[in-house]
C-alpha cells in the first residue's frame, strides 16, 4: 500500500529558521511542501522517510534564505494492482460504492465489479447484493455507509491538469476546476468470494 519514492529538490530555509537544527528545518520544509500532495504517476505523498544526501547550501544576493539541494525518500500511498485493502463504505450512488481509507477517499467500486447480482436501492441509497441462499431464495445484503469492506485494487487513474513544479522529475497534480474530479482515483472490485463487507464472511 505504501512505497518509497526518491526525489531531488532544492530546499529554501528562511533566516528565522536558522536557529533550528539544519536537518529538522529541511524536514519541516519538505513535509510542508509535499505532504498530502498527489504527484503524477507517483501517488499521494504522506511523510518524509529519510534524507539520503545534502549538498552545499547557498545564499544568493538580496535573499537571506539558504538554498540546499537534497536527495530524499518520501513515503507515498500507491497500492499495487491486485492488492487487497480494507476500508469503510463512505457512500453509495448509481456510479458504485465509494470507499474511504480514512486518509484517502477517492476509491470507487463500480457496479460491474460488485457481487453478482447486485442492485442499487434508490430509497436506501445503498447497493444490495441479492445473495442466493441455495434453496431458490434470495437474501438482500445491504452495503451501508460506515461498514468495513474488503476490496481488490484493479486500476488507478491520475488526472493530469495544470502542473505545479514539484521535486525534480515530478509534477504535482492540481485539483481540476471541477472539484468533484480527483487527481488520483483507485478502482476496486468485490466480485469474488471473500471480498465485500467483512460481516458477510464472519461465519464462513
Amino acid at each position: 500500500m505504501f512505497v518509497l519514492a526518491e526525489f531531488k529538490d532544492v530546499v529554501k530555509i528562511p533566516p528565522w529558521k536558522f536557529k533550528r537544527k539544519f536537518n529538522d528545518a529541511i524536514t519541516d520544509e519538505l513535509n510542508h511542501k509535499l505532504a498530502n500532495k498527489v504527484f503524477l504517476n507517483v501517488g499521494l505523498c504522506i511523510a518524509l522517510y529519510d534524507i539520503t544526501k545534502i549538498e552545499e547550501s547557498y545564499i544568493f544576493p538580496g535573499d537571506g534564505s539558504s538554498h540546499t539541494k537534497v536527495v530524499f525518500r518520501y513515503i507515498v500511498f500507491r497500492p499495487f494492482m491486485e492488492e487487497i485493502l480494507i476500508g469503510k463504505i463512505r457512500s453509495c450512488s448509481a456510479d458504485g460504492v465509494h470507499v474511504t481509507l480514512g486518509f484517502f477517499e477517492d476509491i470507487i467500486i463500480p457496479p460491474h465489479k460488485l457481487q453478482n447480482p447486485s442492485r442499487f436501492d434508490q430509497t436506501e441509497q445503498a447497493w444490495v447484493w441479492e445473495y442466493d441462499t441455495g434453496d431458490g431464495e434470495k437474501h438482500d445484503l445491504f452495503m451501508d455507509a460506515g461498514e468495513p469492506i474488503r476490496f481488490r485494487v484493479v486500476s488507478e487513474t491520475f488526472m493530469e491538469t495544470l502542473p505545479i513544479s514539484g521535486p525534480t522529475g515530478s509534477k504535482e497534480v492540481e485539483k481540476p476546476e471541477n472539484k468533484s474530479v480527483s487527481p488520483y482515483v483507485l478502482n476496486g472490485a468485490i466480485d469474488e468470494p471473500g471480498l465485500g463487507l467483512l460481516s458477510w464472511w464472519e461465519n464462513t
